[in-house]
């Protein structure tokens, strides 16, 4: 088969669906994976495949079948995640586990099934798509910050792992993009609510916030696209990928001064709560 391959989960909407058509069009072999296979791209050099990421049986058929069909695998991009924001308070065990699952576990679990298929080829590359929440935090997000910084962690102790083998295991690190998922984290956040929460008001404030500056936003799914293209194929890869100096800036800003960004977070949080 010609061309590089590669398999991208989550790839039926935003970034993952931007990813599937760049990679096709540069005449990579695309294997994408989702839940609604119908709203994966169609067209030359894409082939997509039903994905649910917590499901062990579906990830099996997926691995299987691309695998089968193409013979190898040069990248896997994980990329299949969403946002359970809420209160931490008031977000179930159910729905936590379920963004664990989603957002860790199946990246995990998906990854056991290329890595032998990678180590014996001697070469090949995992894409964790992380975010800038991998770093920092805010009101709200916990339980999604605690999957992303959690995949950083298990990203770069994969990579000490893997490297003996040609194998590289990185980070894509996407901050505020123009996409529907804060619409879908926010949508979460106002379910996970009790009646009469007292978090409503820090609800609504987010809420306002996260629209505004979504609003503002530069970055498009196409863009991050290209953020992964280049993850994906740099001769010397690096550890972690970002669109914006900006989102670099964040993230530093939190890793390094911790002490300024709660004082920060705690501003901020006066400001939503008044």
């Amino acid at each position: 088969m010609a061309g590089k391959i590669i398999f991208i989960t989550g790839a039926s909407s935003g970034m993952g669906y931007a990813a599937t058509k760049l990679f096709a069009l540069r005449d990579w072999q695309v294997y994408a994976g989702a839940r609604r296979t119908e709203k994966i791209p169609t067209g030359a050099n894409i082939h997509p495949l039903h994905l649910d990421v917590t499901d062990k049986a579906s990830r099996n058929d997926f691995a299987t079948q691309a695998l089968d069909d193409a013979g190898g695998v040069d990248v896997l991009i994980n990329n299949a995640g969403y946002g359970e924001f809420g209160p931490l308070e008031e977000v179930s065990e159910e729905n936590a586990r379920k963004q664990l699952e989603t957002n860790l576990l199946g990246a995990s679990e998906l990854t056991k099934l290329v890595l032998p298929t990678m180590r014996f080829q001697r070469s090949g590359r995992i894409i964790n798509i992380s975010s800038i929440g991998g770093e920092m935090y805010s009101p709200l997000g916990g339980w999604y910050y605690v999957t992303k910084h959690a995949l950083n962690v298990w990203s770069d102790t994969l990579d000490t792992e893997v490297r003996q083998f040609g194998i590289r295991s990185i980070i894509v690190e996407p901050g505020g993009t123009a996409s529907s998922w804060t619409e879908i984290a926010m949508a979460n956040a106002e379910k996970n609510l009790k009646p009469n929460s007292p978090y409503l008001k820090l609800t609504n404030g987010t809420k306002a916030l996260l629209k505004r500056m979504g609003s503002q936003s530069s970055a498009t799914s196409e863009d991050l696209a290209e953020v992964f293209y280049r993850a994906a194929t740099d001769a010397k890869p690096k550890y972690r990928y970002y669109h914006a100096l900006g989102d670099n800036f964040i993230g530093h800003l939190a890793r390094v001064h911790q002490h300024l960004f709660k004082h920060v977070m705690a501003f901020a949080v006066d400001r939503l709560t008044k």
